[in-house]
């Protein structure tokens, strides 16, 4: 596409006719989550990204087209890549290719993470580069404690061969930090790992707050985490993300329409 309409994401056509149903949705919610991340102010410019599997055998994703604003993506303008992070549509936009790096070793492995979210907030690579990571310090923190993992920063994720090393890390967790870097979540839906994410944005954010009160900590006892998993599921009434998605899209309806376009 050329600048022009990379520029302009209201005249790109919409692709709701051209695909399936479940890949539509898929594309709205990705693109709702994009918005979401937007309002939430923890976008960076153009950079970092999320990206959804859509289903099939043929471990096709979808992620952002590089180079338009978080708060700007539509369904439609969603890029559709191979496990190879070639394009399907060759009209498409381009893409981050630190981004098809982190993604696509994150789709090969993992079946269950049809979702993927990173981020570079303040606060997340304010306590990616700490040295203990994340402190069991709020409720919110033993959440992610419960199922982290964390990735030695080695540069920009460009090289093939650091991909081994981040699915060994990732493992079966679906909340992981980036040493220096930032923040990764993972779910089996976009809603669950949006969910995830705010959990483990907003941990990292009272870490910080914390700290910098230069006051007595209180730590939650170690065995506490033992019993969040089950916890989680009676919080969110054993639905998950789906608990606040349907309003969340009522507040990006509100503020911020178009992202279905």
């Amino acid at each position: 596409m050329n600048s022009k309409v990379q520029l302009d994401p209201a005249s790109i056509p919409s692709r709701q006719s051209q695909v399936s149903a479940e890949e539509w949705q898929l594309r709205v919610d990705l693109a709702a989550a994009y918005r979401l991340v937007a309002l939430y102010g923890w976008d960076e410019l153009i950079f970092t990204h999320l990206s959804a599997r859509i289903p099939g055998a043929e471990h096709h994703f979808l992620i952002n087209p590089f180079g338009m604003m978080f708060d700007e993506i539509t369904a439609s303008s969603l890029v559709r890549v191979d496990q190879d992070g070639n394009k399907l549509d060759p009209n498409d936009f381009d893409i981050n290719p630190a981004g098809f790096t982190i993604h696509s070793a994150v789709h090969a492995v993992r079946e269950d993470a049809h979702c993927v979210m990173h981020t570079h907030t303040t606060e997340g690579v304010a306590v990616s580069a700490q040295q203990d990571g994340l402190l069991a310090l709020s409720q919110q923190s033993l959440f992610p404690l419960s199922n982290l993992s964390y990735h030695d920063y080695e540069g920009v994720a460009l090289r093939e061969d650091e991909k081994a090393r981040l699915q060994a890390d990732l493992g079966t967790t679906n909340f992981m930090i980036l040493r220096n870097h930032g923040l990764l979540t993972v779910g089996s839906t976009v809603a669950d790992t949006f969910l995830n994410m705010f959990i483990l944005q907003r941990a990292c954010e009272i870490q910080v707050a914390t700290l910098a009160g230069n006051r007595a900590l209180t730590p939650i006892p170690a065995g506490i985490v033992d019993t969040i998993k089950q916890q989680a599921d009676q919080v969110t009434k054993g639905m998950g993300g789906k608990l606040a998605w349907p309003g969340l899209l009522r507040k990006l309806d509100r503020v911020n329409p178009g992202y279905a376009d």
